[in-house]
């Protein structure tokens, strides 16, 4: 039997099961190669999570719904393709649009997000109003996405042609720094800070939360909660496009099969991250560290020459670890 000493500890180990792997994994890659802890390796990590938390705070608000969104990977495909396509240099030999004018950098982008936050409305809307079942309707909305990507891709003169020559005040959003700290970074920062208000002080995240919880109750206590769901699609949706556009950005091109998978990354990281598959749980520190224990196993384990292809077991092992903590820990306090 234990003490009341070591439940305290067990409950603590339990709780804070993320940030305590988070930091094993540091310190044993640490410990192999003491080079992992200098500023570069870190800036590396930071550069290579940016747009994967953006993606995974937009799939983590539709799972705290009670939902899924299997069409975000593909969201960041077209948006980045969209962006690409519109903010090429005028001299560039292959132009998606050779008698375009230069449109001013915000618009291309801007458009971008909103074709995005647009599929996740129409995903709400399928979810809220016609009650099909969020796998299914962003499943169906995945493969429809793909397929106008691919059409608006394939379309003369670009042939289904990498999208190169970009701008560089675009691409300078993917690789400039500001202050010695890169602009994505600095821009995955403020939709963090964007996302922590908008769950914690919020009336949509309270909604949220609570048609997680229990989607009846929530609309008995007066919550709209078709209204919330099609909020929360959208704004998933949009961010997925961001994601996008600064993938485009940080590459310095794009093609049709960008974002492929990327979805399940970004559940991954949610669920690793405390997200609840259940719904009405889940939290932005928790999701930060979810992206960043996949950014260090990918960046950490290459860095110390560990077989690449390890990672894949690593990821699922943690994956399937994470979800038997996450159901104990609920478990224990029914």
């Amino acid at each position: 039997m234990m003490n009341t000493f070591q439940k305290r500890v067990l409950s603590f180990l339990i709780d804070n099961a993320i940030y305590v792997v988070l930091a094993l994994l540091v310190a044993g890659i640490s410990i192999q190669d003491p080079n992992f802890l200098s500023f570069g390796s870190l800036r590396n990590i930071l550069l290579s999570s940016s747009t994967k938390l953006i993606l995974a705070l937009g799939s983590a608000m539709v799972l705290i719904s009670g939902g899924v969104d299997l069409s975000a990977g593909r969201v960041v495909g077209l948006a980045a393709v969209l962006a690409a396509s519109l903010l090429q240099i005028q001299d560039y030999p292959r132009r998606f649009y050779p008698e375009l004018e230069q449109w001013p950098l915000l618009v291309p982008i801007l458009l971008a997000v909103i074709i995005g936050a647009g599929i996740g409305a129409l995903n709400g809307l399928a979810v809220a109003r016609l009650r099909i079942p969020p796998f299914i309707a962003t499943l169906g909305s995945m493969v429809i996405v793909y397929g106008v990507n691919l059409i608006y891709f394939d379309q003369e003169p670009n042939n289904s042609q990498p999208i190169g020559g970009l701008r560089p005040d675009f691409t300078e959003l993917g690789s400039g720094s500001f202050l010695t700290m890169p602009i994505i970074v600095i821009i995955a920062a403020l939709v963090l800070g964007w996302a922590w208000i908008l769950f914690n002080k919020t009336l949509t995240g309270k909604s949220m939360y609570a048609i997680g919880g229990n989607r009846e109750a929530a609309r008995v206590s007066g919550i709209n909660v078709n209204g919330t769901l099609v909020r929360i699609y959208a704004m998933a949706s949009g961010l997925a496009a961001l994601a996008g556009v600064l993938e485009a950005a940080r590459s310095g091109g794009a093609k049709s099969n960008y974002g492929e998978m990327y979805e399940l990354d970004a559940i991954a990281a949610c669920v690793v991250g405390g997200v609840s598959t259940s719904g009405g749980i889940g939290t932005v520190p928790g999701v930060l560290a979810g992206v960043l224990i996949f950014s260090v196993i990918n960046y950490g384990l290459t860095f110390i020459g560990m077989n690449p292809n390890l990672q894949f077991i690593v990821k699922g092992l943690i994956i399937i670890t994470a979800v038997a903590i996450d159901v104990r820990k609920y478990w224990q306090r029914s």
